[in-house]
């Protein structure tokens, strides 16, 4: 008997949404928006999109989906954010606003822009886990702290034209949670997301 495929949701509330439907659907999973929080029982992991991490948060309360999707993710439920995703997933942010909720479910300090404004947005290639990988940072945050049981994935690479953010850490994972700084769904490599379709699938077996 074959199993189902594993059923992916992407937060729909703001942000690239469409772009991580398209990303996870070429890796052989269900992917669906999700905006209810009777859709959260029907996954087996969640997106939290790129966008603005504040107003997220905002729509999070709004849509009554914060505290049951934050119970969720702190019982193992899996989950990967990207840019603005990251910073939700962090228990401490820093330059955030003082009435901003956090998801949870990474023990990381985060610092929101941290790469600067729009105008500052730029591309690069990292080494993801052993493999190169072109990243492109809009309006980025980075990771200031970790704990010990956060496995740091990625570094920005210490060149003289990365400035501040030389060494920077930019990709974690801590359990079945995941987050990059950056956005892979903008760049055609599905590597980051299988990578996750991957922890969930795990985290199924397991059940």
């Amino acid at each position: 008997m074959v199993a189902a495929p594993p059923v992916i949701g992407v937060l729909a509330l703001q942000g690239d949404v469409q772009e991580h439907l398209v990303s996870l659907a070429k890796c052989d999973v269900t992917a669906r928006p999700v905006r209810r929080v009777e859709e959260l029982d029907e996954l087996d992991g969640i997106v939290i999109p790129g966008g603005e991490s504040t107003t997220m948060s905002k729509l999070l309360v709004n849509f009554e989906l914060l505290e049951p999707l934050r119970a969720k993710i702190k019982a193992g439920f899996p989950a990967y954010g990207s840019c603005a995703g990251m910073i939700l997933l962090a228990e401490t942010v820093l330059d955030g606003r003082d009435d901003q909720e956090q998801l949870g479910g990474l023990q990381v300090t985060v610092r929101r822009n941290a790469f600067g404004r729009q105008i500052d947005s730029f591309e690069t290639d990292l080494d993801l886990a052993g493999e190169s990988i072109h990243a492109v940072f809009i309006r980025a945050p980075w990771v200031e702290a970790v704990s010990d049981e956060v496995e740091v994935l990625a570094t920005v690479p210490v060149t003289a034209e990365a400035g501040d953010a030389a060494g920077r850490i930019v990709a974690v994972r801590q359990g079945n949670v995941l987050a990059t700084a950056f956005h892979p769904e903008l760049t055609g490599d599905e590597r980051v997301h299988r990578l996750f379709v991957d922890m969930v699938r795990g985290s199924t077996e397991e059940k």
